[in-house]
């Protein structure tokens, strides 16, 4: 439940950064540094996913899981829908509808298209820190989701592999 005593421009503003923390996500995944994810968290930060055994915790758990990331990896997400909501002057949460088209193996140039790997939904919250907004947690659903393909295996021969 939004809290009704933020007045309109501080609520305007802690929205935007929050807004901004989710497309700087995505940002730093794919055309970035993905290690530096980890710098968006609170230090006691959260990443996890809502089916299965993954949840990572603290920022150097975090830089050390993203930093994993394969350096031959290729990937797009367009996130959109972004509803981010005030919960308090220093909290909110914010879901956020995501697609994430991805290969591995890729050693440069465009490729063809595929399908999107995966399909679904952020769930975040967010906490307010020394004046700066970071993610508390993130919550990972997906509604569809498949293997990531290996473009430098055999055509229609997946990688195995832990999707980010």
């Amino acid at each position: 439940m939004a809290d009704a005593s933020i007045a309109p421009l501080d609520r305007l503003t802690a929205e935007r950064a929050c807004e901004r923390l989710v497309v700087q996500f995505v940002h730093e995944l794919d055309l970035g540094e993905p290690g530096r994810v980890a710098e968006l968290f609170t230090a006691d930060g959260v990443w996890e996913w809502a089916e299965g055994d993954r949840r990572i915790e603290g920022r150097d758990a975090l830089r050390g899981y993203f930093g994993a990331r394969p350096a031959d990896r290729l990937s797009r997400r367009i996130c959109t829908n972004i509803l981010v909501t005030l919960t308090s002057a220093s909290t909110a949460t914010a879901t956020t509808y995501f697609t994430t088209y991805r290969v591995d193996g890729h050693s440069g140039g465009m490729l063809p298209p595929r399908p999107p790997t995966q399909v679904g939904h952020y769930e975040d919250t967010f906490r307010n820190v020394d004046g700066r907004w970071l993610l508390s947690r993130r919550a990972l659903f997906l509604a569809f989701g498949g293997p990531t393909e290996n473009v430098g295996r055999a055509v229609g021969t997946p990688a195995p592999g832990r999707p980010l």
